[in-house]
């Protein structure tokens, strides 16, 4: 596991005792029961499949450990409208404040004048963050092999089920692939950037394709153009997670509408 990643845990795991102090875990889960109805995230992924067209999942996000303040004029519900305008099947919102500047309120924002599913991407380490991500209005977590051991991956993956949420498993390599062998999610990301060196090479993905049949493969970081996503689709990969080369552009309508 890479510093930074360990270092992000730790805060984590801090974070949610703290958190926890607030709301307790059976006041969490009455307000995730509370909760508006779930979005369905791998249907809308497949809708764009079954038209022939990429499934971008774009992100909404501010800054990053790597990049520092990605977007100044950050606002999340003009995102997410220009986001659904450009055809995009569903959201990403970061809600880690202390490395990603992200934020709960985000999430909620942009859920609120889109109608596309809305995925919480944070780092998950334990089941309050789901009920939670819930109570929050999310349609689907991210949970990151890197992070997690089998049985809470597991864990995990049952409890956002049992809340009706799709479940986003994000792979960096091979090494992860044992662990993940009982999860039964059909979305596996491959994160193309490496968490030690936060270097991308797209060739992440096309490695671990042999190992992910059947699967809806979700390509992560590094799409900055068509001719990228030519390059995933003519390997079969039809699902992007695109969040950055969004965010920088002017234009974020344009932007996307570039890709299709």
């Amino acid at each position: 596991m890479s510093d930074i990643l360990q270092k992000i845990l730790h805060t984590k795991a801090q974070e949610v005792a703290q958190q926890k102090t607030e709301i307790s875990l059976e006041a969490m889960k009455q307000l995730a029961q509370q909760a508006e109805p779930v979005r369905d995230f791998i249907a809308a992924i497949r809708a764009k499949h079954a038209a022939k067209q990429p499934a971008i999942i774009a992100e909404i996000k501010k800054a990053s450990p790597s990049k520092g303040l990605i977007r100044a004029d950050f606002n999340p519900a003009q995102h997410a409208q220009d986001y659904e305008s450009a055809g995009v099947a569903c959201l990403s919102v970061l809600t880690d404040e202390p490395y990603f500047q992200g934020s709960p309120d985000y999430l909620r924002q942009a859920r609120a004048v889109a109608s596309l599913p809305v995925l919480r991407k944070d780092f998950m380490i334990d089941e309050y963050q789901v009920y939670q991500a819930r109570a929050w209005g999310a349609d689907a977590i991210l949970l990151i092999a890197a992070a997690l051991d089998e049985a809470t991956l597991l864990h995990l993956e049952q409890v956002a089920h049992s809340l009706g949420m799709a479940v986003l498993l994000e792979l960096h390599d091979e090494s992860e692939l044992a662990k993940c062998t009982r999860l039964t999610t059909p979305l596996r990301g491959v994160n193309n950037r490496n968490l030690r060196t936060f270097d991308v090479d797209l060739q992440q993905t096309i490695a671990l394709l042999p190992h992910l049949a059947g699967q809806i493969v979700v390509t992560e970081s590094g799409i900055a153009g068509k001719a990228d996503v030519d390059f995933m689709q003519s390997h079969g990969v039809h699902t992007f997670l695109i969040g950055e080369t969004f965010m920088r552009a002017d234009n974020i309508a344009a932007a996307v509408r570039t890709l299709f």
